[in-house]
C-alpha cells in the first residue's frame, strides 16, 4: 500500500492481525532530530483500548525503528518502523470469509484475492492500518513545527450533535478533541447509548493548518486539495471531504463566496476564508481548513442481512468481536497525520522549486 508524493514516498505494510504492521517513509532530509516521546504521545491519541467508548482491543503501539535513524537523528535514508500486534483474536473473524459483513470490504476482497485473503480484523483494509500512517505523520509533524506550521483538529460532529466552538491555537491545546465541553459530554453519551443498543455512529472531523507560507502546491493534480484528498481517502471509513465552505459554496453567488483581499499589519489577508486557505491549488497564507466525514462503524451487534457465499443463500448475520462504536474520536490524529504528510511534502517540494540549484 503506497502513497507517492512529490518528495515523500510512504509504504504501509501488514494486516490488522499479522504479527506486526509498519511503514517505510522516504524523502525526509538528513539531520532532522526526532523527539520519540513526542511521537509516542501523538500515537497514543489514536491507540485502541484507552477509553470506555472505544474498542476493547489493547495495543501499546510503540514503534520500533529499524532503519533511517541514527540515535534520534534522521540519516536521509528510508525510515522504517514496525509496531507489534500484541492483542490479536483472529478466530473472531473466521465466519466472515464465508458470510461477508455489510459495510465491510469482505465481499469484494474475497472475490479479488480468493481464499488466501487474510480477513482477520479486516486485514489490510482495517482501521488498524492507520497506526503506521500516524508514525509517518508524526515524524512530518515535528518537521512542520520547526517551520512554524501547526496542524490542529477537532471533532465537529458525532451522530448529529455539533460542536459549534471555534478551533484555534489556544483551543487546540486542550486534551479533548472537542472545543465545547457540553457538546463533548453529549457526544460521549450518544456513543455509549449507541453501543448499548448494539449500533454505531459516524461524524465529522475539522482540521486546520496554520502558518503556511503563500504558494505551496500548484495547479490541477499538484494542488494541495488533491494531495490532501489522496491521503485522507486512504483512511478507512472516510466518505466525504470538503475545503473551506465546501458544498455550501455551491449555494452562494460569486459576490458572496469570493474572499476580499485586505492589508493588515503589512501583509495580504482575506476578509473571509470561504476558500479554506487554498486558491488555484496553492496556499494563500490564510488557515487551510477542511472537514472529513466518517461513516458509522459497520461492525454492529444488531442482526443484519448477508449471503452465505458457499450456498449462495441469504442469511442473517450477527457480528461479535471488539469494535469501536464510533471511530471519530480516534480518527482525529489520523486526519492530522494525513495533513502533516501532504503539507510536509509540499513544503519540501517548495524548497526545491526555490533552490538556485534546481
Amino acid at each position: 500500500m503506497n502513497w507517492n508524493g512529490k518528495t515523500l514516498k510512504l509504504s504501509v505494510f501488514g494486516q490488522s492481525h499479522s504479527e506486526s504492521i509498519g511503514m517505510t517513509l522516504a524523502g525526509i532530509p538528513a539531520g532532522e532530530q526526532i523527539d520519540r516521546e513526542e511521537l509516542q504521545r501523538f500515537l497514543d491519541r489514536r491507540a485502541p483500548g484507552r477509553t470506555p467508548w472505544s474498542t476493547a482491543r489493547k495495543e501499546p503501539d510503540v514503534p520500533e525503528f529499524t532503519a533511517g535513524l541514527e540515535g534520534d537523528c534522521t540519516t536521509g535514508e528510508e525510515i522504517t518502523a514496525v509496531i507489534r500486534n500484541r492483542d490479536r483474536r483472529s478466530g473472531d473473524y473466521a465466519a466472515f470469509a464465508r458470510t461477508p459483513r455489510p459495510g465491510h470490504a469482505d465481499y469484494p476482497a474475497s472475490v479479488k484475492y480468493g481464499p488466501a485473503w487474510d480477513n482477520a480484523g479486516g486485514g489490510a483494509f482495517s482501521g488498524r492500518m492507520t497506526a503506521p500512517l500516524c508514525i509517518a505523520g508524526g515524524l512530518c509533524l515535528q518537521l512542520l513545527r520547526r517551520e512554524g506550521i501547526q496542524v490542529i483538529s477537532r471533532i465537529s460532529e458525532i451522530g448529529g450533535i455539533c460542536d459549534v466552538g471555534e478551533l484555534n491555537e489556544s483551543t487546540a491545546e486542550k486534551s479533548s478533541p472537542v472545543v465545547d465541553d457540553t457538546a463533548g459530554e453529549r457526544m460521549i453519551a450518544a456513543i455509549v447509548e449507541a453501543k448499548a443498543a448494539g449500533d454505531s455512529l459516524g461524524g465529522i472531523v475539522e482540521c486546520q493548518v496554520l502558518g503556511l507560507p503563500v504558494g505551496l502546491g500548484g495547479p490541477l493534480f499538484d494542488g494541495l486539495e488533491s494531495r490532501i484528498a489522496a491521503l485522507v481517502f486512504g483512511i478507512p471509513a472516510v466518505k466525504g471531504l470538503d475545503f473551506g465552505a465546501g458544498f455550501e459554496a455551491a449555494r452562494l453567488r460569486g459576490s458572496e463566496n469570493n474572499d476580499s483581499f485586505l492589508v493588515r499589519e503589512g501583509r495580504v489577508v482575506t476578509e473571509s476564508n470561504r476558500c479554506g486557505g487554498i486558491l488555484g491549488g496553492m496556499s494563500d497564507g490564510m488557515p487551510l481548513i477542511f472537514h472529513v466525514a466518517f461513516k458509522p462503524t459497520p461492525s454492529i451487534a444488531l442482526p443484519q442481512r448477508s449471503v452465505d457465499l458457499e450456498r449462495m443463500e441469504e442469511t442473517e448475520l450477527r457480528i461479535g468481536g471488539r469494535h469501536d462504536p464510533c471511530v471519530v474520536p480516534r480518527a482525529v490524529p489520523v486526519v492530522e497525520a494525513a495533513a502533516d504528510l501532504a503539507v510536509c511534502d509540499a513544503l519540501l517540494e517548495g524548497r526545491k522549486e526555490r533552490s538556485p540549484w534546481n
